[in-house]
């Protein structure tokens, strides 16, 4: 691609960009502070990706996803996933009609724009499983009939991170089905302060609208253009199998710290998210920089530690962050 292109490409991205501001700016009328948590959950949006948040309760993780929906002009749905949840409670049922005889769909909560799973992993398998096939396949099935999701769809799933006792934790394989793990932490006392200030009124702030769900669905066709030079897919390569087989980059430590490396899954999904981070800050074109800054959401539930590295307290971010200082940025 020429330099005059990707000029012209970048050109086109700022005019189409304008939106991200818009958002984010009607965001901070509401959510104090949560800035990453923000800027990931759009690009989930314009990758057509899953979140899966990992937080303690009380951190504005399901404010923060109401309001977006509000200034996307979207639905919104809160699933809160119990051990007695059954896959007809998710995704809907038959119902028998007396006057006709016959079985009508009634379908769940699940066909919406944005669902919000909360504290997914206290939900049994079939649950996650008829999660699962609506993620992955973008489809439902109810009775013999399959139903297409909206085109605009995305699970927002929730855990926490401190209480495990009776729940049931996600196979490798429904991790894998999420574009990022993002973790949610403490706001800072200054934020806390600003909190304090702008809930403790009768009504708490609304944001308005500020965009419409097909400029989401047109941005997405346009982040696919953004330039990604051949060095910098090599080095997505590197980093991905890095994970695989690090003692091939010298990394021969931590052969024994991981168990299963990031999937193919993970490469596309690293360029992917580089480009919507590109254009999330207005470019049309990608540098390592974007790669690094998803790097940590992209691959941390993708890496699976060894029982030796866990023993060692050695988790996927110091994995990360190892392969992240020795693969040649290009």
């Amino acid at each position: 691609m020429s330099s005059v292109d990707v000029q012209s490409v970048t050109e086109e991205i700022k005019q189409k960009s304008q939106f991200i501001e818009a958002i984010l700016s009607e965001a901070s009328k509401v959510i104090v502070g949560q800035r990453i948590l923000l800027e990931r959950l759009l690009l989930a949006l314009l990758c057509d990706g899953h979140v899966l948040l990992e937080g303690l309760p009380g951190l504005a993780k399901t404010l923060t996803i109401k309001t977006l929906a509000e200034i996307i002009h979207c639905d919104f749905q809160r699933i809160q996933f119990t051990p007695d949840l059954l896959p007809a409670d998710l995704v809907g049922t038959m119902i028998f009609n007396q006057k006709t005889g016959d079985f009508t769909p009634k379908k769940g909560p699940i066909f919406t724009n944005l669902v919000l799973a909360d504290e997914i992993n206290r939900a049994p398998a079939k649950v996650q499983s008829a999660l699962l096939e609506a993620m992955g396949e973008r489809q439902v099935t109810i009775g013999e009939t399959t139903y297409p999701m909206q085109d605009l769809f995305i699970v927002l799933a929730t855990q926490n991170p401190i209480e495990q006792e009776g729940t049931y934790p996600l196979p490798e394989a429904q991790l894998d089905r999420f574009l990022f793990k993002v973790k949610v932490g403490y706001p800072t006392q200054g934020e806390e302060k600003n909190i304090l200030n702008r809930m403790s009124g009768f009504t708490p702030p609304r944001p308005s609208k500020a965009c419409h769900p097909n400029t989401i669905l047109e941005a997405r066709q346009t982040c696919a253009q953004i330039y990604m030079d051949e060095k910098l897919k090599d080095y997505i390569l590197s980093l991905v199998f890095a994970t695989r087989t690090p003692e091939k980059l010298g990394l021969s430590q931590l052969k024994s710290q991981i168990q299963v490396g990031a999937s193919p899954r993970a490469t596309l999904a690293l360029a992917k998210a580089s480009r919507a981070n590109a254009f999330l800050h207005h470019r049309g074109f990608v540098t390592p920089e974007d790669v690094k800054s998803v790097a940590y959401d992209v691959l941390r539930h993708r890496i699976m530690v060894s029982f030796e590295a866990e023993a060692d307290g050695v988790d996927s971010e110091q994995v990360i962050k190892k392969i992240l200082e020795h693969v040649e940025v290009p």
